[in-house]
């Protein structure tokens, strides 16, 4: 795995932290995504059939029933992360649990997507009560944990929806408490298996809790 040189750069802008560190995704995690996207796609004459845990395959022309191929899902994932004002809202409980933990964590936000729609969703984030620092990566996020992190032995916890991220940051950073949530739970039955050691929750107040015991708070 290696670094994103952009996302290594918004890290080292960061005011340095020793408190316990929680880095948490943005998709599915404080932000629902699943349900706005396919209302984004219903709007483009496009649906969202869930056959497997991925958009490509899955999202298929209304009147053709043909499945879009990768570069037309890229495309329309631009289109909504341009337009994520629009659709996106919290998830449930979101907001005020982390605004609990960050009484005594440094918080950081971690999300995959184009650095370009970065300021787009700094500015969606900050409105919807995140004003917690916000990174973009277009590379694996275990590079990212580990540089956060740095040198010290702080405690560190990761929340994602999306197992391969989870597997990233353990193989960078041994130690961390892994969590996955999961908005649209639906798609939970498409989950390949999860390594032991990741905590699976299904909302922020179960989830809460759990984080704050494993960063010691």
């Amino acid at each position: 795995m290696s670094e994103d040189p952009e996302t290594a750069r918004q890290i080292a802008e960061l005011a340095r932290d020793t408190r316990p560190l929680l880095v948490l995704d943005v998709d599915e995690v404080l932000l629902e995504f699943m349900v706005p996207f396919m209302r984004f796609l219903d709007a483009q004459g496009l649906a969202f059939s869930a056959r497997s845990f991925k958009l490509t395959g899955n999202i298929v022309d209304v009147k053709t029933q043909v499945p879009l191929d990768q570069e037309a899902v890229s495309a329309q994932l631009d289109g909504f992360f341009h337009a994520q004002s629009e659709w996106q809202t919290a998830a449930l409980g979101a907001a005020d649990a982390v605004a609990g933990l960050a009484a005594g964590a440094e918080i950081v936000l971690l999300t995959a997507m184009p650095h370009r729609h970065r300021d787009i969703r700094r500015r969606h984030l900050d409105a919807l009560g995140f004003p917690y620092p916000l990174l973009t990566t277009e590379r694996a996020k275990g590079p990212a944990l580990k540089l956060l992190r740095g040198e010290t032995t702080r405690p560190v916890a990761f929340v994602d929806d999306i197992p391969h991220n989870l597997v990233s940051v353990r193989e960078a950073v041994a130690d961390a408490h892994l969590f996955n949530l999961m908005s649209y739970r639906e798609m939970r039955a498409f989950l390949p298996p999860l390594p032991d050691g990741i905590v699976i929750e299904d909302d922020w107040s179960q989830a809460a809790p759990k984080i704050a015991t494993a960063l010691g708070l």
